[in-house]
């Protein structure tokens, strides 16, 4: 679903997507990647997410999908089971580069990806030009931009979910395996959003 403005450029004329993702950790609901192309004027604050206040990354969130061009891409909990949750993350990776590029109609020169490892091998789309930066969404603003539209798209399923099954806290603990969401687990036992493949949740499944 790519989006946003045309301004696609940086200053020295090259297109530089940057790539990251939310929700590796989680014991329910998908894994996001988002995919970013910075306008030329990057907006005041860009970092990485996890180091905002929910209310700034929410702003800035706003800000960015105005300004930049941006795709992101779901991968769902029977989808994470069915290949791994590295997989999945890879895969998510390689859909929102693949359908960011359908949407401006250009090669990048380069794919800027958080953490020590990209999807080039390891997924059969992936064709692009890559390079993997450890620490990026603190250190690159396109890759700080996509841990930002990632985390907020993913954050927003996951309320909406909580609204579905209220018992495990998700609107507060986005998945995550907290006290609340364990001990709902334990109670209630999985639904279809959790990923069943992950320890605790097959573990409740035989309480």
């Amino acid at each position: 679903m790519p989006q946003g403005a045309p301004d696609l450029k940086n200053d020295a004329g090259s297109i530089i997507i940057g790539v990251d993702e939310a929700g590796r950790g989680p014991l329910a609901g998908p894994v996001v990647a988002a995919a970013v192309v910075m306008s030329a004027l990057v907006p005041a604050g860009v970092a990485d997410s996890k180091r905002l206040s929910a209310k700034r990354r929410g702003a800035l969130d706003e800000e960015l999908r105005a300004k930049c061009q941006w795709a992101v891409a779901v991968v769902d909990p029977g989808e994470i089971d069915a290949v791994n949750i590295f997989q999945a993350t890879m895969l998510a990776m390689t859909r929102c580069v693949r359908d960011l590029i359908a949407g401006i109609d250009r090669q990048p020169d380069i794919v800027l990806i958080d953490g020590n490892q990209t999807p080039e091998r390891r997924c059969s789309e992936w064709v692009w030009p890559a390079r993997a930066i450890v620490g990026g969404d603190g250190k690159e603003p396109s890759i700080s931009a996509a841990s930002i539209i990632a985390k907020e798209w993913r954050d927003r399923l996951m309320m909406e979910a909580a609204k579905e099954y209220p018992e495990y806290g998700w609107e507060r603990n986005k998945g995550y395996g907290t006290k609340e969401h364990m001990d709902a687990l334990a109670a209630h036992g999985p639904t279809p959003l959790h990923r069943q493949s992950f320890a605790p949740v097959a573990q409740a499944r035989l309480l």
